[in-house]
């Protein structure tokens, strides 16, 4: 009687223990693909950025389950644009913010004034698109220039990217990033021959819309290809940088 009962026991356990195992593998992982654009809304363009931290975040709230979910995040790319494959399936609110006018907007009292945010069901391949004002446009003056003395000059304008009186905070600085990749910017530039010019106050605005030129810091070894561009940002939270394109300048061997 006692090994009946020792059988039993032993077929519920192991019955159980199988049970738990379906249970917990019979979810589906993460596999539909989100992408799309962050668009500038001053050029019609994707939105030019940083890599990672400090460029383009994008955020989804899973409301398939809760009317108030813990967020989920990544980052965009640096030519403005989003891909991610290894999301689950369900109806979500997607929001994104970077150095742009946020999508959400409150009062002091926390009483929303604006939402721009979408709700989309993913699913299989969804794209979306977001269009948004920079906080400042950053814009190339003709091409970079190598100088006899292996030195590059650029010259760009910098004006604001949205009309918002309560995103014209004071322009901080100008940077212009040098690297020997085009992932060139605040997270990944050579301070051998990047070179930054700071504001003070209001200073800046003299210079709204007016070509600037900058010059490398440090000449530029021959026989390599170089890769700049320029940023510009206010002391407006996070105090990201707005950029333009990123180009190449070749240096020949000598």
């Amino acid at each position: 009687m006692k090994k009946i009962l020792l059988y039993i026991a032993t077929g519920l356990t192991l019955a159980a223990g199988q049970a738990c195992k379906k249970n917990l593998d019979n979810y589906d992982g993460p596999s539909e693909t989100f992408k799309g654009s962050v668009i500038d809304s001053t050029t019609g363009k994707p939105m030019q950025c940083e890599v990672g931290s400090g460029g383009i975040r994008i955020q989804l709230d899973d409301l398939s389950w809760s009317d108030n979910p813990t967020p989920f995040y990544f980052y965009g790319m640096q030519d403005g644009t989003f891909n991610n494959t290894k999301i689950f399936k369900g109806n979500f609110r997607v929001s994104v913010d970077g150095p742009f006018v946020p999508l959400l907007q409150k009062d002091n009292s926390g009483n929303i004034l604006v939402d721009r945010r979408q709700t989309m069901q993913i699913q299989g391949v969804t794209t979306a698109t977001f269009w948004v004002a920079p906080i400042l446009k950053v814009e190339w003056v003709g091409d970079p220039v190598l100088n006899a003395d292996s030195t590059v000059s650029v010259t760009v304008k910098f004006s604001r990217g949205t009309v918002n009186p309560a995103f014209q905070n004071n322009i901080t600085d100008l940077f212009l990033f040098v690297n020997s990749n085009q992932y060139t910017g605040n997270n990944n530039y050579d301070n051998r021959y990047s070179t930054r010019i700071t504001y003070n106050g209001n200073a800046a605005n003299a210079q709204l819309g007016q070509p600037v030129t900058i010059k490398t810091t440090g000449k530029l070894p021959a026989g390599y290809t170089y890769f700049l561009r320029v940023g510009a940002r206010t002391d407006f939270g996070q105090k990201q940088y707005n950029y333009n394109e990123v180009k190449s300048v070749n240096v020949p061997a000598k």
